[in-house]
């Protein structure tokens, strides 16, 4: 059944102009991965990881060392083209992505001093070291639960948001209730240059959980390259997350990619953009 599903999809994909297909699954999903590569045609291609922090009762205090600006979908745009039109899954229509009421802004952030007037003249000279990042509100979109957790598992999350409500000086990483129904903002888009990039972002990923937590949402998430170089500032729980494998698999003789070549033979980049219809 699976298989038959596979191909009418490809039959589809084919219709509509499409040159390749890809699927992402978890790594340990062998049943999965078994029909993807051993009957459908597929290759591995790419090992992205799934990086979820939850969202805490209090407040995460700002950086001290990172300036923080909201870009306008437009200056989002040129930034984004900028530093990512070559990267793997950059979508060519971003500008439709910014500007989706989902979207809830993007941020740049650059060490605390910076001055620069437009984004045209941070192009021209950007600072040694700068991060970008978008949000996406999944939460108007669709809800998660996790089911099945152990009395003891739930009774130590309700202490620890019971703590963290009475003394949030404190700064009890809590455990939000992702028993019931809970929301996610996704952060897309996440990069940056320089050697202070990977703290840069954790500055963001810090102005995000704040942003969710005014939300109502239960975590934050993100999808990053496995070579990412600011991987290393996105704080996250591994038990929360997940390692992806994206299969690919091409479907037309001819491709437009230029420079990019054959993506199934192609090697890992260092970045990944992936979009929030990907994820």
């Amino acid at each position: 059944m699976g298989k038959k599903l596979v191909g009418r999809m490809e039959e589809w994909f084919r219709q509509s102009g499409a040159e390749y297909s890809y699927m992402a699954t978890e790594q340990d999903n062998e049943a999965s991965v078994r029909l993807f590569t051993g009957r459908c045609g597929y290759s591995k291609f790419r090992t992205p990881s799934v990086l979820v922090h939850p969202v805490f009762g209090h407040a995460l205090q700002p950086s001290r060392n990172a300036a923080i600006r909201k870009l306008e979908p437009r200056e989002a745009e040129l930034l984004y083209r900028w530093h990512f039109a070559a990267v793997e899954f950059f979508p060519a229509d971003i500008d439709a992505v910014l500007s989706k009421e989902l979207s809830l802004g993007t941020f740049l952030a650059v060490p605390a001093g910076t001055r620069w007037e437009s984004v045209e003249a941070f192009m021209d000279a950007p600072p040694a070291s700068w991060a970008v990042m978008s949000v996406w509100n999944c939460m108007d979109a669709f809800r998660l639960e996790v089911r099945g957790a152990p009395r003891l598992m739930r009774a130590a999350a309700v202490a620890t948001r019971l703590v963290d409500r009475a003394a949030p000086w404190l700064k009890i990483p809590s455990i939000p209730n992702l028993f019931a129904p809970f929301g996610l903002y996704f952060l897309y888009g996440v990069g940056g240059a320089g050697p202070a990039s990977p703290r840069l972002v954790r500055a963001l990923c810090r102005h995000a959980h704040n942003m969710a937590r005014k939300g109502g949402c239960g975590v934050v998430a993100t999808e990053v390259s496995a070579c990412e170089p600011v991987r290393a500032g996105v704080p996250h729980w591994a038990r929360l997350g997940a390692e992806d494998l994206w299969c690919i698999k091409r479907l037309a003789d001819g491709y437009n990619h230029g420079p990019l070549g054959d993506w199934t033979k192609a090697p890992p980049g260092r970045s990944i953009f992936v979009a929030p219809r990907e994820f």
